[in-house]
């Protein structure tokens, strides 16, 4: 679970020249230049660790002189109070990069407290957690990481990665071909490279049938209830991985997961979670 520090550096530099375009016009007109500041990165809440590669570069990308340790583990569970990283730099620089590690650090620690709750729901079942393309434009690479922290698994990372046929698709595609849908999927895939994952989401329990006939990979319920799922699972008989997909929720997916299904896609883990509350308290160590 690491991610390319040329991609952390990327998305980094893009939120600092956001952030700080022509420096911190704050600290540098009221902070003496000499400040050296001691800050400790604190949990304001119970969580789970993550970003800490992303916070450690946005304190170097900042200042190169800035030195920062973590005193808790990606992926480990921290509790109110305790010290997640230590902080030692110029002043003037860590209060400049302060809110940047900060969003950074407390989006994807947020996205992992709340991927952990959802795996914990489903403990004991076959079923695997993974996100989705709900993610925050640009930040992608780290959002999904941040999924991993928290003990679930990535769907596709892009559109280029693996077909999924949704409704939409069916609709022109059957249009355009004049053919039935086992007939317009397997002529599809028969375009395809061997080595592509083929899935298909399917809203009704009659298009089930159809779409296992066209040798998919995998087959996407989508909506449907509990019982609808448990009476998919049956018809897909271990033909294809099944997923279920479609407002779950941390009170749900525990009953869906006991369905049967192999996957339950969660786009909430991205699209609407909580940042975690952490906060970075400073100290002026000395000013020489």
């Amino acid at each position: 679970m690491i991610v390319p520090q040329n991609l952390i550096d990327q998305a980094v530099r893009a939120a600092l020249a956001e952030d700080a375009p022509w420096g911190d016009l704050t600290s540098q007109t009221f902070i003496p230049e000499s400040a050296i500041a001691s800050a400790l990165l604190a949990a304001r809440e119970p969580g789970v660790c993550c970003g800490a590669q992303v916070f450690t570069t946005v304190m170097g990308l900042t200042d190169a002189r800035i030195s920062t340790v973590f005193h808790a583990e990606e992926g480990e569970r921290f509790d109110t109070g305790d010290t997640v990283a230590t902080v030692i730099g110029p002043a003037r620089s860590v209060l400049q990069a302060e809110r940047v590690a900060l969003n950074f650090m407390q989006r994807m620690s947020g996205i992992a407290t709340l991927t952990a709750k959802y795996v914990a729901e489903i403990a004991g079942t076959r079923a695997r957690i993974v996100d989705t393309r709900k993610t925050t434009p640009g930040l992608r690479v780290l959002e999904r990481y941040a999924v991993r922290c928290g003990g679930g698994m990535n769907h596709r990372f892009s559109l280029s990665d693996a077909v999924m046929v949704k409704d939409n698709h069916l609709a022109v595609l059957t249009a355009s071909s004049k053919l039935g849908v086992t007939e317009a999927l397997r002529e599809a895939r028969s375009r395809l490279p061997h080595t592509v994952h083929f899935e298909v989401e399917v809203d009704r329990i009659d298009q089930i049938e159809p779409v296992l006939a066209a040798g998919v990979d995998t087959i996407m319920l989508d909506n449907f209830t509990l019982e609808e799922l448990r009476q998919g699972v049956a018809l897909v008989a271990g033909r294809a991985l099944v997923e279920a997909s479609g407002s779950v929720r941390l009170e749900t997916v525990g009953d869906i997961a006991r369905t049967g299904v192999d996957i339950i896609s969660v786009g909430a883990l991205t699209h609407s979670v909580r940042a975690l509350d952490l906060g970075l308290d400073i100290e002026i160590e000395a000013v020489v």
